[in-house]
C-alpha cells in the first residue's frame, strides 16, 4: 500500500491513454475540469472536449445526443453536483439507454473541509435505482484505469464513482477487472466485510490489526454496486457464518450496505453491520477528523468489527 494516488487523478490519466486510442472518446466538464482531472483530456484533445459552464443539465442532454449519435461521453463534475441533476439523468440517460459515462468526482464525506453542499453522499442511492444505470466505484488507481477502459466498451449508460483524497493502491499492475463480480483481498472465516472505494483499503488495514487478536476477517471489494454480484456476495457470507459488515463513505441508506442487506435479505439471511456517514447531513473538518468521527478509517472499522462479533 506504499503507493497512492486519487482515483479521479486516476481517471483523467486514463482517459488521455483511452483518447490516444479511441476517436469516439468525447469528455464533457461542468467548469470543474482541473478538479474532475478531465482537463488532462482537455489539453491533450481541445477538439474532443466540451466545457459546458456550470450547467450540468445541459451537459448531460448533451452528452446524451453525442451518445446517441455514436459517440462515448465521459460527462464529469463532483458527485453532489452531477447526480443533483436527477430529472435529466432519468430521461436522458437511463430512460433513453444512452450509453453515457457519468463520471461524479469528490465523492464522500472526505471531500472535507468544504462541508455537506460538496459531498457525494446519497449519489450512488440515486444511481442505484435507475433501470439500466451501472454503478461502479473502484478502490485504487489500478482498478480506475481498468474501469476506464471497461467503460470505453460497456452498452448502456454508467456512473463511475471516484475520491477527491489519495488512496492507497491495492491492486498488482496485472489486475483485471470484472464487471458485475465482487473480489476477495483477504481471506477470513469470523465475518466478512464487504467494502467499496475509499474503505477497501481502511478494511484491508482494519483487518491486519484483527487478525493479531486472532480475529479471521475476510474483506471483498465490491467495485460493481450495480449489477451486485448476488451469488458471490451469497457465497462470503455462507463461508463466513452469516456475519456481515459493510464498509462505504456514503450514507449507510441506499448504497453497498443497503444492496448488500437486500441481496443477503432474499438469499442468505444474515447478521449484519452497516458502516457507513448515519442518517444525517455531511459537515465540514478535515478528512481523517471526519473519517475518525464517522468509524470509516481502519481504527474505527476495526472497532466496530470487535463490537459486532461480541
Amino acid at each position: 500500500m506504499s503507493v497512492k494516488k486519487a482515483t479521479r487523478q486516476a481517471f483523467g490519466e486514463a482517459l488521455v491513454r483511452l483518447g490516444e486510442e479511441r476517436q469516439d472518446i468525447v469528455v464533457l466538464d461542468a467548469d470543474l475540469a482541473k478538479s474532475t482531472k478531465s482537463e488532462l483530456f482537455g489539453k491533450k484533445f481541445p477538439e474532443r472536449f466540451f466545457e459546458m459552464g456550470i450547467q450540468e443539465a445541459n451537459m448531460l442532454g448533451t452528452a446524451a445526443g453525442l451518445a446517441l449519435c455514436g459517440k462515448v461521453p465521459f460527462a464529469c463534475s463532483f458527485a453532489c453536483f452531477i447526480t443533483g441533476r436527477y430529472d435529466q439523468i432519468r430521461i436522458s440517460v437511463a430512460y433513453s439507454e444512452a450509453n453515457v459515462r457519468i463520471v461524479g468526482t469528490h465523492a464522500g464525506i472526505a471531500v472535507g473541509d468544504d462541508g455537506y453542499s460538496q459531498q457525494g453522499l446519497e449519489d450512488i442511492a440515486l444511481m442505484r435505482a435507475l433501470p439500466t444505470m451501472a454503478v461502479i466505484q473502484p478502490a485504487d488507481d489500478v482498478e480506475t484505469e481498468a474501469v476506464v477502459r471497461y467503460l470505453a466498451d460497456h452498452e448502456g449508460p454508467a456512473y463511475l464513482r471516484l475520491t477527491r483524497q489519495n488512496v492507497d493502491r491495492i491492486h498488482s499492475e496485472d489486475y483485471v477487472f470484472r464487471f458485475g463480480r465482487i473480489e476477495t483481498l483477504r481471506d477470513g472465516k469470523d465475518a466478512v466485510i464487504f467494502a467499496t472505494g475509499a474503505q477497501v483499503a481502511e478494511s484491508l488495514r482494519a483487518a491486519e490489526a484483527l487478525a493479531a487478536e486472532g480475529i479471521s476477517v475476510r474483506v471483498v471489494n465490491v467495485a460493481t454496486l450495480k449489477p451486485l454480484d448476488v451469488e458471490g456476495v451469497v457465497e462470503a457470507a455462507r463461508a463466513c457464518g452469516g456475519k456481515v459488515i459493510t464498509a462505504e463513505d456514503h450514507s449507510v441508506i441506499g448504497g453497498l450496505g443497503s444492496a448488500v442487506a437486500e441481496c443477503l435479505a432474499e438469499h442468505f439471511p444474515s447478521r449484519m453491520l452497516r458502516i457507513g456517514v448515519p442518517d444525517v447531513f455531511g459537515e465540514s473538518g478535515s478528512p481523517a477528523d471526519l473519517y475518525r468521527k464517522y468509524g470509516l478509517d481502519a481504527e474505527g472499522i476495526a472497532k466496530k468489527v470487535r463490537e459486532f462479533l461480541r
